[in-house]
């Protein structure tokens, strides 16, 4: 609303709303200003919050909005009346406001959101720290972190996810679904989530015993079965070993990309969501399944 704005502040779009807001925010809070060019209150917190952020000296963004021209994401946020106050800090809102607000309000509103980070960060490392301890195969550590996590911050979507992550690598699904369903509702399609889901849902091929051999013996033989290879595959899963899981499903992909109507590449990705982006088994299938699809 300023003929040029401040170094701090930008105007954004519902196309670029992901990387300015969402992206951006997971490393520094940013502030989104919906607006319109019709709304007076708009015209009277415009200068006022573009100077307040531009006095924090970068340690915030401003984002802004008009809603007339990008209606999207203020719809998805409920937005009803303008102008309205959003702040975002590692890729969610965390506070908002409405109507035009005194200087001095406006001014409070940012130092509680700067403040607030000093808590982020402290969680965001301890994310690390657990993630970090679970890839090394320390569940106990890392579930003990993820548990603190969740008595600093009930709704971590994160640390919920890695808790329950936690009870399914020491085979206890139940404790591991009622964990995910400490979440809001809001928080079921988080891919963290999902892949917890999927994972746990995958552990119904669990094999029997003695099945692990018999299935190896048999791919043994044959190892051009395909079919045998993809029920090894299956119950390599369900038994929660990834890797192994991974190796035979790109032994059939290699063999025949389309496999079963792409059935082996549809388990693979299924897999890759199970284990985890960070995994390091779904980082090297990964690889491996790109350098078969463009050799």
């Amino acid at each position: 609303m300023t003929d040029t704005a401040p170094l701090n502040t930008k105007d954004s779009t519902d196309q670029d709303f992901m990387a300015d807001v969402v992206e951006a925010s997971n490393t520094q809070p940013v502030i989104v200003d919906f607006w319109a060019p019709w709304c007076g209150p708009c015209k009277q917190l415009g200068p006022v919050i573009e100077r307040v952020v531009d006095a924090r000296k970068g340690a915030v963004k401003l984002v802004k909005i008009n809603i007339d021209e990008n209606p999207a994401y203020a719809g998805q946020l409920g937005v009803r009346s303008i102008p309205a106050v959003y702040a975002f800090d590692k890729g969610r809102p965390v506070d908002a406001f409405l109507g035009a607000l005194p200087e001095g309000q406006v001014k409070a509103f940012v130092d509680k959101l700067l403040t607030g980070t000093d808590s982020a960060q402290v969680i965001a490392e301890a994310l690390g720290q657990a993630e970090a301890a679970s890839q090394a195969g320390d569940i106990g550590t890392a579930a003990q972190i993820y548990a603190s996590i969740i008595q600093e911050d009930p709704e971590n979507v994160a640390a919920i996810a890695g808790l329950a992550r936690c009870y399914l690598a020491n085979g206890d699904k139940e404790r591991a679904s009622a964990t995910l369903d400490m979440l809001p509702e809001s928080a079921k399609h988080d891919s963290a989530v999902k892949g917890v889901r999927t994972a746990i849902e995958l552990m119904a091929d669990a094999p029997a015993p003695g099945e692990f051999d018999e299935l190896l013996s048999a791919v043994s033989a044959a190892p051009d079965d395909h079919e045998k290879r993809f029920e090894l595959a299956e119950k390599y899963v369900g038994a929660q070993r990834y890797k192994d899981a991974i190796d035979h499903l790109l032994i059939i992909l290699a063999a025949k990309l389309d496999w079963e109507g792409g059935k082996a590449k549809e388990k693979l990705l299924q897999v890759f969501e199970a284990a985890g982006p960070t995994d390091p088994a779904t980082v090297e299938g990964r690889r491996r399944l790109a350098s078969l699809m463009f050799a």
